[in-house]
Order: structure tokens, then C-alpha cells, then sequence
């Protein structure tokens, strides 16, 4: 295993082997680590998983970002491995940034995993988002409320470790917390490019957790329907982070999809 820092101060994990690379996007908030449990299930695959700007141990330096950025960070560092074709995999906020990615390398992407993604928020929705953005702008802790709506409450009682890591990922010093707003931001007030979506032809595996309250089965159903190379799979009682709570089926269905199993 590589784990460093590149040359862009871009802190990376990457598990090399002889196929074709998985490359994992977390969420906002949070860290390379959330994929865990996928990296101990990939034992086969080489795997890259990385920190985004201003997450982790991945400074930002920039006032303002955007889409494009995040795309630009991951090109870098593939670029910096020498690494010119991957699976990739993006969670939440990582698979909109996954989807500018593809839009504009589709060609270094083999096949594309959506997991709880947002699409075509409705206002209820979008007001919900831009609510909690404006709680967490104001510094008041967000963390508890993540923690209820990312995850269920027997699972949250039976892993004091899960929940010690999401809720220290959360609770950031004033730097990172200014850094997660700018990233945070982006995400409450995305909106959807419906044409640019049409377009793009990459096998597509879409999944969602049928509890989850923010990014609902409803908008993966809807996006699949505008990706024309998609499947949407739903994940049985999960809730946002489905991969973390469910993940013996969210790793087989990743598994399955990119072995064409």
C-alpha cells in the first residue's frame, strides 16, 4: 500500500495491484476512511481512496470552490500515479463530483457507481438542505442530526466505533469547519444539469438506502431513467450512509457490477 501525500499536498491510500484501479469519493464532512469496509472487502482490486480538498488531511487554500476543482484534484493525483483508467465510485456529495468527473474524463472512467446521490431536489427538499447549511454556517453542531439521518438507531447502538469516527469527522477545529462550509455550500445549493447527464454513455450503477431521508429512491429511480447506461439498485433498509451500515450488500453489488457478474 502507497499512502502519502502527492505533489499537490493530496493525501491518498492507494492498494496496488494488477487490474483495473477502484477509485473512492467520500462524502461532505467526512473522510477517506469511510471506505473502510470496502477496502478490507477489495482484496483483489487495486483501490484508491483519497481525502478532498479541505477534508482530512487534504488542505484548500482557495476561498471559493467548485465542481471542477474536486474533478481537477482527482485528475491530478491519477495523473501523478499514472493511472489512466478506473472504476470509480462517489458517495453523496463525492458522486456529484463523480459526475463532473465523467463528464469531463469520460474516458478514463470504465464503469461509474452513484451512492446515495441528490437529483432533482423538489423545493421541500432544497429548503431542508439550505437549512441545515445555514445551522451549520452559524456553527451550530450538525453533527447529532447527521449522525440520526445518515444511520439507524440500532446500528448507531451497536457500533460505538462507527459512531465515535462520524461524529469526530464532524466536529471540526474553526480551519476545517470553515473549509467543510465551502464544500458544503457547493452541495446544498447544486443544481442539476439534466443535459449533461443525458449525455454521458459510462455504465452506470446507481444505489440508494430505501430509508434514506435526503437522497431518496425517488431521485435515484429519476436519475437512472436519464442515464441511459444505468441499473438502480435499492439498498433494504438502508439510510444515507448505506455503505458503512449495509455494507456486505453494497460491496457485493459494487463487486458484481464492475466483474460483470
Amino acid at each position: 500500500m502507497l499512502k502519502n501525500f502527492d505533489k499537490n499536498q493530496n493525501y491518498y491510500k492507494f492498494y496496488k495491484r494488477k487490474n483495473i484501479p477502484i477509485v473512492f469519493i467520500h462524502g461532505v464532512g467526512l473522510d477517506h476512511e469511510m471506505w473502510s469496509p470496502q477496502v478490507k472487502s477489495f482484496k483483489n482490486n487495486s483501490i484508491l481512496v483519497y481525502d478532498l480538498l479541505g477534508h482530512g488531511k487534504t488542505p484548500l487554500i482557495k476561498k471559493n470552490v467548485n465542481f471542477e476543482d474536486f474533478s481537477n484534484q482527482l485528475n491530478n493525483l491519477l495523473n501523478n500515479l499514472n493511472i489512466d483508467k478506473i472504476n470509480l465510485v462517489g458517495f453523496s456529495f463525492g458522486s456529484l463530483i463523480a459526475v463532473n468527473f465523467v463528464k469531463r474524463f469520460q474516458k478514463k472512467v470504465n464503469k461509474l457507481v452513484l451512492i446515495s446521490t441528490v437529483y432533482k431536489r423538489n423545493n421541500l427538499e432544497k429548503i431542508n438542505v439550505r437549512d441545515r447549511y445555514k445551522k451549520a454556517k452559524k456553527n451550530i453542531p450538525i453533527s447529532n442530526l447527521a449522525l440520526s439521518r445518515w444511520l439507524s438507531t440500532k446500528f448507531i447502538k451497536l457500533n460505538p466505533k462507527i459512531k465515535k469516527y462520524i461524529l469526530k469527522t464532524l466536529n471540526k477545529n474553526k480551519e476545517d469547519h470553515l473549509n467543510f462550509l465551502k464544500s458544503y455550500k457547493l452541495f446544498a445549493n447544486h443544481k442539476d444539469n439534466i443535459d449533461m447527464i443525458k449525455k454521458i454513455k459510462t455504465k452506470t450503477l446507481i444505489m440508494t438506502g430505501s430509508n434514506d431521508p435526503g437522497s431518496t429512491v425517488t431521485m435515484s429511480k429519476s436519475l437512472s431513467n436519464d442515464l441511459s447506461n444505468s441499473n438502480f439498485m435499492e439498498i433494504s433498509n438502508g439510510k444515507h450512509l448505506c455503505s458503512i451500515e449495509c455494507s456486505d450488500d453494497v460491496t457485493m453489488k459494487i463487486i458484481n457490477f464492475i466483474e460483470n457478474r
